[in-house]
């Protein structure tokens, strides 16, 4: 089998496969919550009631950090800047595989569930997907966490992981909790959203860091013999 063959094969089961399931699994929540009512426009009208312009200006900026134009523009910042820095791109392909795997499988997803948005005032256009999953919140959760997870790997230094990991993981809750304020989704929308960024970054950083990697250190850990060494063993 040649190289490129068991490349494909690979990538096939350890990224496509494993989506191709995420998708119907999402799918199949999203009918499930369809025919099971959840009860879950209360949360949402009594966040509409008690909204605040103070807080209506700060989800709007808290929404706005996994617009899809900024999450495209800012992959494409980062895969440039850790090409650069790291000299590979290892780094680079694992956020663009995370982030475009999860906008994948909601767009496969969104417009077969079609569920309606929380009948609140919705404080942002809504867009033409439907109400389930969460893509925002699902993006946010694979560029930032993603980003979060290069950056650790790198960083030497404990408390530079933690606040790394602390903005990396704040950042989709801020996404998550202003959608659901501004009566853009419900509460299984954002929940749902979260764990598919999540699946997302995990299946890539499998796929991609964590492969590459123990290829690397299994090539490094064999027993080097010094020439001769074999000969002078042999009786």
């Amino acid at each position: 089998m040649s190289t490129r063959t068991e490349h494909v094969k690979y990538y096939a089961l350890a990224v496509l496969l494993p989506l191709l399931v995420l998708a119907g699994v999402t799918y199949g929540v999203g009918e499930l919550i369809l025919a099971w009512p959840t009860g879950e426009a209360g949360v949402s009208r009594a966040l509409a009631a008690d909204r605040t312009p103070l807080w209506n200006t700060l989800t709007d900026f808290g929404s706005s950090l996994s617009d899809t134009p900024y999450i495209v523009a800012l992959t494409a910042i980062a895969a440039i800047a850790f090409r650069l820095a790291y000299g590979r791109w290892r780094e680079s392909v694992f956020l663009i595989v995370a982030v475009w795997s999860q906008s994948l499988v909601f767009l496969a997803v969104t417009e077969v569930v079609g569920r309606h948005r929380p009948p609140v005032e919705h404080l942002d256009p809504a867009p033409p997907t439907s109400s389930f999953p969460s893509g925002h919140v699902s993006a946010a959760v694979a560029f930032y966490c993603g980003f979060a997870l290069v950056l650790s790997t790198h960083l030497r230094n404990r408390a530079l992981q933690v606040l790394v990991w602390v903005l990396g993981i704040a950042a989709p809750l801020a996404v998550a909790f202003s959608r659901l304020y501004r009566g853009m989704h419900f509460l299984t929308d954002i929940t749902w959203g979260l764990l598919l960024g999540v699946v997302c970054v995990v299946v890539a950083a499998r796929a991609i860091l964590h492969r590459r990697e123990g290829r690397a250190v299994a090539r490094d850990s064999r027993p080097r013999v010094r020439p001769g060494a074999q000969s002078s063993m042999t009786p």
